[in-house]
């Protein structure tokens, strides 16, 4: 997987492609990568540099790992540029970037997986129908406050045993809170979720380490020297930014997805079927089903995942939520005012209105919202009643887009057909 997810890389980001940078890059990472826990897989550690200004670094599962120019620009020292490396190795060796992208394929495809382990599949055919659908921004879009602080403090202990003042690694983070009260956001902390009191902990574990090592180690001058000689590189070129969170987003926006295309896909699962976009990809979580493009969903927030483009369907527990069945306006209703809830921004613009779904009788309600991508975004709620749930699509676009995704969405819920039991 982390084969397939870097060659994607290779392609989609700028490298800087330069062989004294990675050769630099390399030798430091793998004086961090020999002291990671005992019993830890022998991943085969890669270090690259990506042409991009922006202050962030990236891991995929496996062991290879990305360092934004600008990164290395902004470290004060080599012992911060070892403590952010020292973090993304971590995220390699506690499989973050494995668990989330598997916990996304099973959401998806769990039953097709079970049935081919129970069918005596090869390992080699399990490993080809695991890889298949992973995508950068299969990995990229869940990396929780959790996984944040497991790197923070893997990567402290990391740096510990390397030799290197182990508070560098805070002291990185204290500059990255610095720069991001300014006008300008750190892109850091988007790709990679502050948790609380994130400086707090990482000062702890230094403590519990018993303080820096005994002739510890804070610059080099070939650190000094590398960031002279990158300094000195042409700027990267301008539009050609990076981007792991899968496109348009507050993290890394390389414009609107693409149109919704004009050939479609069938799904069909269970008691659910309806057809969608070639060009859009299925997600799957916790019974909620999203049909989105690449770049239709982003990260919002620090580590929500929030749907800015495409179209949601799932069930609204009416016993739960309502304590009881009732009509399905009132079902409407109450579903109407969980979502109002979550999102204090959200009004309806257009009263329901009757309509028919698979058919059954339904309603259709207009709603407005944040975006998050920034300005507002248009809200089609489809609303159908399915035992004791409510069955509903949820479309989304931003608001001056919606126009140009209405005959998509429409298509989209035409197609749906469902049974309730």
């Amino acid at each position: 997987m982390g084969q397939k997810l870097s060659r994607q890389v290779d392609r989609q980001l700028p490298l800087l492609r330069d062989a004294r940078v990675d050769k630099y890059l390399n030798e430091l990472g793998h004086r961090l990568d020999a002291h990671v826990p005992a019993g830890t897989p022998d991943y085969p550690f890669q270090y690259r540099c990506v042409n991009d200004m922006a202050i962030n670094a990236f891991a995929l599962p496996g062991g290879y790992i990305y360092v934004n120019r600008g990164a290395i620009e902004a470290a004060d020292d080599e012992a911060q540029l070892a403590g952010v490396m020292a973090h993304e190795t971590s995220h390699v060796v506690l499989r973050h970037g494995t668990n989330q992208a598997s916990k996304q394929y099973l959401a998806e495809n769990g039953l097709n997986l079970l049935s081919a382990f129970l069918g005596g599949g090869s390992i080699g055919s399990l490993m080809t129908e695991l890889t298949a659908g992973f995508t950068m921004q299969s990995v990229f879009l869940k990396m929780s406050r959790t996984d944040e602080s497991q790197a923070d403090i893997m990567g402290t202990q990391i740096l510990y045993d390397s030799g290197y003042d182990p508070r560098a690694l805070s002291q990185f983070f204290e500059k990255m809170d610095a720069l991001s009260k300014g006008n300008k956001p750190v892109e850091f902390f988007s790709d990679h979720p502050n948790p609380d009191n994130r400086i707090e902990r990482v000062n702890s574990e230094v403590e519990k380490l018993g303080g820096p090592p005994q002739g510890y180690k804070t610059n080099s001058r070939e650190f000094v020297d590398i960031k002279n000689y990158i300094h000195s590189l042409p700027p990267p070129p301008k539009g050609n930014r990076a981007s792991v969170a899968g496109g348009a987003g507050p993290t890394g926006n390389q414009g609107r997805p693409e149109p919704p295309s004009q050939s479609w896909q069938k799904y069909q699962s269970g008691n659910l079927s309806l057809q969608y976009p070639a060009n859009w990809r299925r997600t799957g979580d916790q019974g909620a089903i999203t049909f989105a493009p690449d770049g239709g969903i982003v990260n919002f927030d620090g580590d929500e995942a929030a749907l800015a483009y495409g179209v949601e369907l799932n069930l609204f527990d009416l016993k739960k939520n309502s304590g009881g069945n009732g009509s399905l306006e009132s079902a409407t209703d109450q579903l109407l005012k969980t979502l109002q809830q979550n999102n204090p921004h959200l009004n309806i613009v257009q009263t329901r209105q009757q309509m028919r779904l698979n058919g059954k009788p339904a309603l259709s309600t207009f709603l407005e919202n944040d975006s998050p991508l920034g300005g507002r975004e248009s809200d089609w709620l489809i609303t159908a009643s399915c035992s004791d749930s409510l069955f509903y699509i949820l479309a989304v676009a931003p608001k001056n887009e919606f126009d140009s995704y209405e005959h998509a969405f429409q298509s989209l819920v035409d197609s749906v057909k469902f049974s309730c039991y």
